[in-house]
């Protein structure tokens, strides 16, 4: 059995998977605010509890809006700051009494996706979330691409490739640089650059919306947007030559992004031999806690800590 668990800022989301990939349990509770003990604590109840009803003991992984430092081995760049600067891994690991394995979000639901989702099969998966900010997540042959500062798939703090002079400098970015991807692709960025243009306000799926029934000011923005949102993927597909880009995220309920962005990402490409397949991901909001309990494959053991 394994057990994944989702760290959110407002909720913290527990299942545990048979060897099918069966969801066998589910739990969510709101997440402690701004104590981090009390989250460890959450943690090791929504396990005892799972393992009690179902009578049997997992592995277990976690998803965490950041990243475990290799070099110090404490969180960083974690949204949610009171995660910052702790060993969450080893915390957690002593209170449940057994390893666990920590990754960022992103990189759990492309691992989720790449399983058992809409890049199931695919050699290389590029996960991207786009909603309240712009992230992604790397999988190789089932396996997540970290890297060497746990920073892989971080694509939404590259600047915007191929900038025009009217989107030099860019807007600013919550990392201290201006012009971000994230800062560009984001949901709050596409419903400020609408209001800014129609002093309406529209979430970003709610103006895709309005550009497919045809109002002519809701197309005006989408199109640069999926004009950027292109350019950006292309770099990532130059790097990665991907099987499968999955999308994932509120802006992932967009259907026009499946239509518009495959010939999009041609254009801006080095010499792609046919349409780079987009997909919509396939377990939802679900796929990070998924992927946090595919961390563990099915042929390890997990014995208790001594």
């Amino acid at each position: 059995m394994r057990i994944g668990i989702d760290l959110g800022g407002t909720k913290i989301e527990i299942v545990a998977l048979n060897g099918d990939g069966g969801v066998v349990w589910r739990e969510r509770v709101d997440t402690p605010k701004n104590d981090y003990e009390a989250t460890i604590s959450a943690m090791r109840d929504l396990v005892v509890r799972a393992e009690a009803h179902l009578g049997a003991r997992g592995s277990v992984g976690v998803a965490i809006p950041g990243a475990i430092s290799a070099r110090t081995g404490l969180v960083k760049n974690a949204n949610s700051t009171r995660l910052i600067g702790h060993p969450l891994d080893k915390d957690l690991a002593i209170a449940i009494g057994r390893p666990v394995r920590v990754a960022n979000d992103a990189n759990c639901f492309a691992l989720s996706e790449a399983t058992d989702g809409a890049g199931k099969g695919a050699g290389i998966v590029f996960g991207i979330i786009a909603g309240t900010g712009v992230g992604g997540g790397v999988c190789v042959d089932g396996r997540v691409l970290l890297g060497a500062n746990a920073i892989a798939g971080e694509w939404g703090h590259n600047p915007l490739p191929s900038p025009s002079h009217a989107e030099i400098p860019g807007p600013a970015c919550y990392c201290g640089k201006h012009g971000c991807i994230e800062s560009w692709l984001c949901g709050p960025a596409l419903a400020r650059q609408y209001h800014e243009a129609t002093g309406r306000a529209l979430k970003g799926t709610e103006i895709a919306a309005a550009a497919d029934a045809g109002d002519v000011a809701a197309r005006a923005i989408m199109e640069p947007f999926f004009d950027r949102f292109a350019r950006a993927i292309a770099g990532v597909v130059n790097i990665l030559d991907p099987n499968a880009i999955v999308m994932g995220g509120g802006l992932s309920n967009m259907d026009a992004l499946y239509r518009e962005l495959p010939e999009r990402i041609m254009r801006y490409a080095f010499t792609p031999e046919g349409p780079i397949p987009v997909l919509k991901n396939m377990h939802g909001d679900s796929s990070g806690v998924r992927g946090a309990a595919w961390l563990w494959r099915a042929d390890e053991r997990v014995q208790a800590l001594g």
